[in-house]
C-alpha cells in the first residue's frame, strides 16, 4: 500500500520518473563541468550569467571555466580542490541538496562515472506498457461506439 501511494505521489503530484537513490561519495565530480539552464534554456554568454548572478546568490558560488556548443561551463568555488568536499556543506544551497535531479538529463547531462546516486525509473517497462495498451483499448472502444474521431 505505502508503494503504490509513494509512487502516486512522485508519478502523478510530483510528475517525476525516477528515484534518486543511492548516496554521495564525496567525489566532487557533480562540482565541476556544470551548465547551468535559466528560463531561456542553457547559459550561453557571460552578459546572461551577470544578470543570473544578480538575481539569486546561488549562482556567485560558479566561475566560467569555458564553453562548449551547449553552452557555457562552470565550476562550484566552494569546492575545496585538495579534498573535494564542499566547503558549505552544512549551508549549501538547495539545488546542491537536491542533486541529482531528473531534469539533469533534459539538459543533456549524465551523471559523473562512479557516482553515489543512481537514478531509477519509477514505473517498470511493463507497467508503462499496460498503460499503453489499456490507453489503446479505451480509443477502439470510443471508435466502435462513435465512429472515429476527428472525423467530423
Amino acid at each position: 500500500m505505502f508503494e503504490k501511494l509513494k509512487k502516486f505521489y512522485y508519478t502523478k503530484i510530483l510528475r517525476r520518473k525516477y528515484y534518486r537513490v543511492g548516496k554521495c561519495k564525496g567525489c566532487g565530480r557533480c562540482c565541476r563541468q556544470i551548465y547551468v539552464q535559466h528560463s531561456g534554456g542553457v547559459i550561453q554568454t557571460e552578459e546572461e550569467f551577470e544578470k543570473l548572478k544578480r538575481q539569486h546568490v546561488f549562482y556567485t558560488y560558479l566561475k566560467v571555466t569555458g564553453k562548449d556548443e551547449i553552452g557555457l561551463i562552470f565550476e562550484c568555488q566552494n569546492l575545496d580542490p585538495e579534498t573535494h568536499l564542499c566547503k558549505i556543506h552544512d549551508k549549501r544551497p538547495g539545488i546542491c541538496r537536491r542533486y541529482p535531479q531528473e531534469e539533469i538529463f533534459a539538459m543533456g547531462g549524465v551523471l559523473a562515472e562512479n557516482c553515489g546516486y543512481k537514478l531509477e525509473p519509477i514505473e517498470t517497462f511493463e507497467e508503462i506498457m499496460s498503460q499503453v495498451k489499456k490507453d489503446a483499448m479505451k480509443v477502439t472502444l470510443w471508435d466502435r461506439l462513435f465512429g472515429r474521431r476527428g472525423n467530423n
